[in-house]
Protein backbone atom coordinates (compact mmCIF):
# COMPACT_ATOMS: atom_id res chain seq x y z
CA UNK A 1 0.00 0.00 0.00
CA UNK A 2 0.88 3.15 -0.63
CA UNK A 3 -0.23 6.92 0.88
CA UNK A 4 -0.24 9.93 -1.57
CA UNK A 5 -0.22 13.98 -0.04
CA UNK A 6 -0.37 16.70 -2.33
CA UNK A 7 0.86 20.13 -1.56
CA UNK A 8 1.23 22.97 -3.35
CA UNK A 9 4.50 25.60 -3.21
CA UNK A 10 4.43 28.62 -5.67
CA UNK A 11 4.01 27.09 -9.07
CA UNK A 12 4.99 23.40 -8.27
CA UNK A 13 2.80 20.80 -6.95
CA UNK A 14 5.13 18.32 -4.59
CA UNK A 15 3.52 15.00 -4.66
CA UNK A 16 4.77 12.84 -1.72
CA UNK A 17 4.62 9.33 -1.79
CA UNK A 18 4.95 7.00 1.05
CA UNK A 19 5.33 3.16 0.94
CA UNK A 20 5.17 0.77 -1.65
CA UNK A 21 4.87 1.04 -5.66
CA UNK A 22 3.74 -1.84 -7.72
CA UNK A 23 1.46 -3.04 -10.82
CA UNK A 24 -1.54 -2.93 -7.96
CA UNK A 25 -1.01 0.72 -6.95
CA UNK A 26 0.52 2.26 -10.13
CA UNK A 27 -2.69 2.78 -11.72
CA UNK A 28 -4.49 4.66 -8.75
CA UNK A 29 -1.60 6.93 -8.52
CA UNK A 30 -1.09 7.67 -11.97
CA UNK A 31 -4.76 8.53 -11.82
CA UNK A 32 -4.72 11.11 -8.97
CA UNK A 33 -1.64 12.66 -9.79
CA UNK A 34 -2.82 13.04 -13.10
CA UNK A 35 -5.77 14.92 -11.94
CA UNK A 36 -4.35 16.82 -9.44
CA UNK A 37 -1.91 17.49 -12.02
CA UNK A 38 -5.07 18.81 -14.25
CA UNK A 39 -6.57 20.78 -11.31
CA UNK A 40 -3.57 22.66 -9.88
CA UNK A 41 -1.96 23.14 -13.67
CA UNK A 42 2.09 23.62 -11.92
CA UNK A 43 4.48 24.66 -13.97
CA UNK A 44 6.63 22.02 -12.02
CA UNK A 45 6.05 18.36 -10.58
CA UNK A 46 7.77 16.69 -7.89
CA UNK A 47 7.38 13.64 -7.44
CA UNK A 48 9.03 13.08 -3.55
CA UNK A 49 9.93 9.45 -3.72
CA UNK A 50 11.81 9.61 -0.46
CA UNK A 51 9.35 7.68 1.48
CA UNK A 52 9.06 5.09 -0.98
CA UNK A 53 10.49 1.64 0.23
CA UNK A 54 9.70 -0.85 -2.34
CA UNK A 55 9.48 0.05 -6.43
CA UNK A 56 9.08 -1.91 -9.23
CA UNK A 57 8.92 -1.47 -12.80
CA UNK A 58 5.66 0.48 -12.31
CA UNK A 59 7.42 3.39 -10.29
CA UNK A 60 9.68 3.86 -13.47
CA UNK A 61 6.26 3.75 -15.77
CA UNK A 62 4.43 6.24 -12.72
CA UNK A 63 7.60 8.83 -13.53
CA UNK A 64 7.76 8.12 -17.29
CA UNK A 65 3.98 9.35 -17.70
CA UNK A 66 4.01 12.11 -15.14
CA UNK A 67 6.83 13.56 -17.10
CA UNK A 68 4.92 13.49 -20.57
CA UNK A 69 1.99 14.69 -18.44
CA UNK A 70 3.82 17.55 -17.31
CA UNK A 71 5.69 18.30 -20.68
CA UNK A 72 2.09 18.73 -22.32
CA UNK A 73 1.70 21.62 -20.06
CA UNK A 74 4.64 23.12 -20.13
CA UNK A 75 5.91 21.92 -17.09
CA UNK A 76 9.00 19.99 -15.72
CA UNK A 77 9.09 17.01 -13.60
CA UNK A 78 10.98 16.23 -10.81
CA UNK A 79 12.36 13.18 -8.57
CA UNK A 80 12.99 13.74 -5.05
CA UNK A 81 15.00 10.39 -4.17
CA UNK A 82 17.15 9.46 -1.15
CA UNK A 83 20.50 7.32 -2.04
CA UNK A 84 19.70 3.45 -1.89
CA UNK A 85 17.95 1.14 -4.03
CA UNK A 86 15.04 2.97 -5.24
CA UNK A 87 17.32 5.84 -6.86
CA UNK A 88 19.31 3.37 -8.28
CA UNK A 89 16.62 1.74 -10.30
CA UNK A 90 15.51 5.15 -11.36
CA UNK A 91 18.96 5.65 -12.80
CA UNK A 92 19.14 2.22 -14.28
CA UNK A 93 16.36 2.99 -16.34
CA UNK A 94 17.56 6.34 -17.59
CA UNK A 95 15.02 8.23 -16.36
CA UNK A 96 17.73 10.82 -15.29
CA UNK A 97 18.11 11.67 -19.02
CA UNK A 98 14.38 12.98 -18.83
CA UNK A 99 13.76 14.22 -15.29
CA UNK A 100 16.22 15.81 -13.13
CA UNK A 101 16.33 14.25 -9.68
CA UNK A 102 16.82 16.06 -6.25
CA UNK A 103 17.35 15.15 -2.68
Amino acid sequence: MVELKFREEDSTLLAILDGEIDHHTAQNLRERIDEAIIVFKPKNTVLDFSGITFMDSSGVGLVMGRYKTARINGGKTFVKVSEGRIKKILELSGLKALVEFIS
